[in-house]
Order: structure tokens, then sequence, then C-alpha cells
């Protein structure tokens, strides 16, 4: 396996900072996830069709005229 260099001063630094962004934002990304999975769990169930897999999984486009799909 090969060496890996070692990071510079410079570039340990801004990974700390960019490490630490990440950690600050990460709690406010969380909650816009959850926020996002409700709304689309409440869309989906108001919508009155089919689940998306069972829609993906039904094969509802015609036959060609060489009997293929």
């Amino acid at each position: 396996m090969a060496a890996v260099t070692q990071l510079t001063p410079s570039q340990q630094r801004w990974r700390g900072r960019v490490e630490a962004g990440i950690r600050l934002v990460a709690p406010l990304l969380d909650v816009v996830l959850a926020v996002g999975d409700r709304i689309s769990r409440a869309v989906d169930r108001d919508t009155g069709e089919q689940p998306l897999l069972d829609r993906l999984a039904h094969d509802d486009r015609p036959a060609l005229a060489d009997g293929s799909r």
C-alpha cells in the first residue's frame, strides 16, 4: 500500500474549519430531512393512489407489434 502524505498545517486548518461547519449545520440538516420525510408521507397518504413501488413494479406499457414491451 502506498504511503499517504501528511497534511500541511494550512490544510489541517481548512479541514478543521470544514468539519466544524459540518458539525454546526448537521442538526439543521437533520431537521430538514425529518420535515421532508413527514411531508412526503402526508402527501403520499392523501393521493389515494398506489404506492410508488407498486406503480413502478406494474408494467402498463402496451405490447409492441412484435409482442415485446
